[in-house]
């Protein structure tokens, strides 16, 4: 199983904006700190701005920030959303051209596998990948 760009991206936004609660930053802040174009970034933050997730302020001391408290932005629901309605392949969402769509026992299992990892990812929010966020914090904000 593979998770998008798009996804890592939006998770490590998110990561980079709760070890400092409060603080506006910038795109150019977080793309600096993870070396990722700020072109991606500013598609993953115009989405999770658009989802709830984040805040943007625009204009001179602007900047993003959370929108939700760590404790209500859960793991699996971020997931989902950035990852979109499709499944593992598109048999698994009852789609494509394949002619062994009608007797593919595959299918389930990885419609099955799939909720199980959603059903693990349900379980954690971001509050979960900070309990110590120390060493976190050293990371992204070494200075």
């Amino acid at each position: 199983m593979h998770l998008t760009t798009f996804s890592d991206y939006s998770m490590r936004v998110l990561m980079y904006l709760a070890v400092q609660p409060g603080q506006r930053v910038t795109i150019g802040d977080i793309a600096g700190r993870y070396q990722i174009s700020d072109n991606h970034l500013t598609k993953v933050v115009h989405f999770l701005a658009k989802a709830g997730y984040i805040k943007t302020i625009r204009g001179k001391g602007g900047g993003l920030m959370l929108n939700r408290s760590v404790e209500e932005i859960n793991l699996g629901e971020v997931i989902r959303k950035t990852e979109g309605a499709e499944g593992l392949l598109p048999c698994v969402q009852g789609q494509g051209d394949c002619c062994l769509i009608p007797v593919c026992k595959l299918t389930g299992i990885l419609r099955e596998s799939q909720q199980a990892m959603y059903q693990v990812l349900d379980k954690y929010t971001l509050a979960d990948l900070l309990v110590d966020k120390a060493p976190l914090r050293q990371i992204l904000m070494p200075n």
